[in-house]
């Protein structure tokens, strides 16, 4: 994204521009995962190293910081982020030359963000920046951060060196150290409202951009992403599972999607709760109406105790789906509690 924030973040720029007179050491945003926060920050640390920032609090686009910014070259500007996120992922700071180097680029990209890539940040920030301005360090998702890096960044966030802003994002606040988040002005990036979502997705020619959004509880981006993958077939046949469910047919499905990130199932049965929940207490379907016939059946005639069991169940297992010791067998165990839980 050059030069410009998405329709649903203007106010949340506007308001962030009242922060420059006296810049905070470090700015954590927080929100939900898919409305752009990554994007959000790095527009705002292109504004912060720009040379003839508009009045608006955007960058230039055309001065020589702006140029080395679009370059990814700006001598005062890092980016911390698992290496996974990377185009080519390549670790900073952690591996030496020839055949150790080689075998690193064989390994599976790392999703955390590990303690040398913040130790790396050391030389960046004990020597004067290039042209006497602000040097900013943007990292994201912050709760990516494994246990050693957060320790290593609050120590830099404890004894922050000057003229140096941090700029965090995160999708969950409650996966960070309070001792982090204390050092950190939060600032909160909302949810766009479904008009303004939608609008956009049909702006970016997607088709049936309304199941999309709905989908991915109303973020445009992971919509948009999702949309792009052009395939309903993994969430499909979970859902399946989830309108019939069955212990042979849980067993089927887990075999089935034992490949799949597991940040999606998990996600996907959590919303599925959510929508029996909502149809039992109010009769509204949030993320899966094209399944209402099977909802409000589930509803009726699942006990909200049993309900409420499943539901801090799921939410238990998304907090671990990112590191689970067994793939197939936590998807076992996920879809067999379901099956339980409505039989």
């Amino acid at each position: 994204m050059s030069n410009s924030i998405y329709p649903w973040q203007e106010s949340s720029w506007q308001q962030l521009q009242t922060l420059r007179q006296r810049m905070p050491h470090a700015i954590l945003f927080h929100g939900a995962a898919g409305i752009g926060k990554a994007d959000f920050i790095e527009q705002f640390a292109q504004g912060l190293l720009c040379e003839d920032v508009r009045p608006d609090g955007h960058a230039c686009g055309a001065c020589a910081s702006c140029g080395w910014f679009s370059q990814q070259n700006h001598p005062d500007y890092r980016r911390i982020r698992p290496e996974a996120m990377e185009d080519e992922p390549a670790a900073e700071g952690e591996e030496g030359e020839g055949e150790v180097k080689k075998a690193a680029k064989s390994k599976t990209p790392s999703k955390e963000i590990k303690i040398e890539q913040i130790r790396s940040l050391a030389d960046f920030m004990n020597i004067s920046t290039h042209r006497q301005g602000l040097r900013v360090v943007v990292l994201y998702p912050a709760e990516a951060l494994n246990m050693p890096a957060s320790n290593a960044l609050l120590k830099t966030l404890e004894e922050p060196p000057p003229g140096t802003v941090f700029l965090l994002a995160s999708n969950s606040l409650d996966r960070l150290l309070p001792t982090i988040l204390s050092r950190c002005r939060k600032f909160a990036l909302p949810m766009p409202n479904h008009a303004e979502a939608l609008a956009w997705l049909k702006a970016q020619g997607v088709a049936d951009a309304d199941s999309w959004l709905r989908e991915q509880g109303g973020a445009p981006l992971a919509a948009l992403e999702q949309a792009e993958s052009g395939s309903r077939e993994d969430l499909e046949t979970l859902l399946q599972l989830l309108a019939h469910p069955s212990v042979e047919g849980a067993l089927k499905v887990a075999d089935k999607l034992q490949k799949v990130p597991l940040g999606g199932p998990s996600s996907w049965l959590q919303r599925w709760l959510y929508d029996v929940f909502s149809y039992k207490l109010a009769g509204n379907i949030r993320y899966y109406p094209r399944y209402q016939k099977e909802l409000a059946s589930l509803a009726d005639k699942i006990h909200v105790s049993r309900l409420l069991a499943a539901i801090k169940g799921a939410n238990e297992r998304r907090a671990t789906a990112d590191h689970p010791l067994s793939p197939k067998l936590f998807l076992e165990e996920m879809l067999l509690e379901y099956a339980n839980c409505c039989s």
